[in-house]
């Protein structure tokens, strides 16, 4: 059974309460913490969405909703992630186990080779099975690999991931330059290993990029919740992030999520995928985001 859409909850809300009265805007705060903008967020959000409304008469449903979507741009960061020409441009791709972060590291490889963003140039892409301990995550790299006809850097199971990036990123400036897309490890449950592990890839990418050309992603599972917050904070104090990436978003009951992390640790999206397919991946749009999200589009 489809889950309702965030959307249309607000929507069906909307219809139940007319009296804009103290219960109204308490009632608009739970269901805005259960479309995962967090609590704390939340209920700053509404107490000056209140009071916006009480003071200029502000009644209507889609009114109330231009001022929500105007205070929640206050809180979405959004980044361009477009690799530099002729140098050496590596993105650590990263994330918990079972978010789609190899599909993810698939979609961005397809995206840049191709030239995704408006006026891009096409990018050289090597991606990099940088987790060498997850059973057949090497294999699925290299099956994605094949299907987009594109070279994938990899060691024997248990290898070194940072010999591995290391090599990845020798074999792109040799080409002249490009981006390597490393898939990483995302094994929360032992977690000082995996922030020692990732902490040296972070060592070894950022000595092997050019200035500028290295960043940090995490992958997060937009139909999680809160847990996504939690990762987010995880990854963040291991390596620091630079951008975000919303997997399996679809405007369901969730999807707050990336107003949260930017409110709370300033961290910027840079994709949202939506779908299976290696195109299924596009850049993050606020405007868009928050009109899907609070019905307004």
């Amino acid at each position: 059974m489809a889950k309702t859409k965030f959307a249309d909850k607000l929507r069906n809300f909307f219809g139940i309460h007319k009296n804009r009265d103290e219960a109204f805007f308490e009632e608009l705060s739970d269901l805005l913490i259960e479309g995962d903008l967090g609590a704390r967020t939340v209920f700053e959000l509404v107490e000056e969405l209140e009071k916006t409304c009480r003071s200029q008469k502000i009644e209507g449903e889609r009114e109330i909703l231009l001022q929500l979507k105007s205070r929640l741009l206050d809180f979405v960061r959004v980044t361009d992630l477009q690799p530099e020409p002729g140098k050496v441009n590596i993105y650590m791709v990263l994330g918990v186990n079972g978010v789609g972060k190899t599909t993810s590291v698939a979609k961005l490889a397809g995206f840049y080779r191709d030239g995704g963003y408006q006026n891009a140039a096409p990018t050289s892409v090597i991606m990099a099975a940088a987790d060498t301990f997850r059973a057949a995550a090497i294999e699925q790299l290299q099956l994605h690999g094949q299907r987009l006809d594109l070279r994938v850097v990899a060691h024997q199971h248990g290898a070194d991931p940072s010999a591995v990036v290391f090599d990845a990123a020798e074999a792109t400036a040799a080409k002249g330059g490009g981006l390597v897309l490393a898939d990483t490890a995302g094994r929360l449950h032992n977690k000082e290993n995996l922030v020692r592990e990732l902490q040296k890839i972070d060592r070894v990418a950022s000595s092997k990029a050019d200035d500028g050309c290295y960043k940090k992603i995490l992958v997060i599972d937009g139909t999680t919740g809160q847990n996504g917050l939690r990762q987010a904070e995880v990854f963040h104090q291991a390596v620091g992030l630079d951008a975000v990436i919303l997997t399996k978003y679809d405007s369901t009951a969730k999807g707050g999520i990336a107003a949260a992390i930017g409110k709370e640790f300033g961290i910027p999206v840079a994709f949202i995928c939506f779908g299976e397919g290696y195109k299924d991946i596009r850049p993050f749009d606020p405007d868009h985001y928050l009109d899907e999200f609070l019905g307004l589009d």
